[in-house]
């Protein structure tokens, strides 16, 4: 099946070359990274009164040595860092989990409470295609999220990103998705995740830029954007709708944009199949970052 060629839009990318191709066996199962679309696969209390000058310090007048000015002796105060200040003030507040800073809220709260395991994809910007991801984990609650991995170059599809992601728009979806299966062309590198190895990951042909895509589906992990969780990545099925696209991928960097996947470096994929834990509910948190700080 041939692929559709990307309506040329203004601006120095419509002179990119035409959509890659791909091995034919892959062609009838993907619309996402190598078929006719892209598809969509996250203190204490108030402080007391000022401490009162004491010893050698106390102003003219005092009588005594830890008596301030008009104190009578013995009884003066001794000021809040004197004995039980500490008591008086009452334990510390508890701290707060930490955030992903960079996540607004309506993002936070599209990550399921379940989930230690949250890949974070940051585009440049709306229309770019270059981007950075990191991974977080969450292993104490009460601590909250922490950098784990990362942060590691990364590419999503040509024009960018949507919030409506549709077949051939060449876009990447934005939003927090499962990470429930993986395969590829290869032997799985040692990973927790349902892995199919099938030469039906074979792809071949040139990408926008005019670079190599052999071994860019080496290694794939399913975004899970309109597509049954837990299946295999070449599962054709689209909940969605076939309009809305699907075989959304993690899959190896070639170089240059992606029709919509997100594209990571070979050693990089590797090492995120290893990391990931399906007991952890993983998820890629994606989108340009004003659309993540939401």
């Amino acid at each position: 099946m041939p692929v559709p060629e990307p309506v040329p839009r203004s601006g120095s990318r419509a002179s990119r070359r035409p959509p890659y191709t791909v091995g034919a066996a892959l062609l009838l199962l993907l619309t996402g990274c190598a078929a006719a679309g892209t598809a969509p696969g996250p203190g204490g209390a108030a402080p007391g009164p000022a401490a009162v000058r004491t010893g050698a310090h106390a102003p003219t007048g005092s009588t005594g040595a830890h008596a301030p000015t008009g104190s009578t002796g013995a009884h003066a105060p001794t000021g809040a860092a004197g004995p039980g200040a500490a008591a008086a003030r009452g334990p510390a507040a508890p701290t707060a989990p930490r955030e992903i800073r960079m996540l607004g809220q309506t993002v936070r709260s599209a990550i399921p409470a379940e989930s230690r395991q949250a890949l974070v994809v940051t585009g440049n910007s709306p229309d770019s295609s270059e981007a950075t991801a990191v991974l977080y984990t969450r292993d104490d609650p009460a601590v909250g999220w922490q950098p784990a991995a990362g942060p590691w170059p990364a590419h999503n599809a040509l024009y960018g990103w949507t919030d409506e992601h549709r077949v051939n728009d060449l876009r990447t979806p934005i939003g927090v998705y499962g990470l429930t299966a993986a395969g590829g062309l290869l032997e799985a590198p040692g990973t927790e995740l349902p892995y199919v190895q099938s030469p039906a990951f074979t792809v071949s042909g040139e990408g926008f830029d005019g670079e190599s895509l052999e071994g860019s589906f080496d290694y794939v992990i399913a975004i899970d954007y309109n597509r049954v969780p837990g299946a295999s990545p070449l599962d054709p099925t689209r909940p969605l709708g076939e309009e809305r696209g699907g075989g959304i991928w993690l899959h190896v960097d070639h170089g240059g944009p992606t029709q919509g996947c997100i594209s990571l470096p070979a050693e990089r994929m590797e090492e995120l199949l290893r990391i990931l834990d399906p007991a952890k509910l993983p998820v890629i948190v994606m989108g340009d970052g004003a659309a993540l700080a939401r």
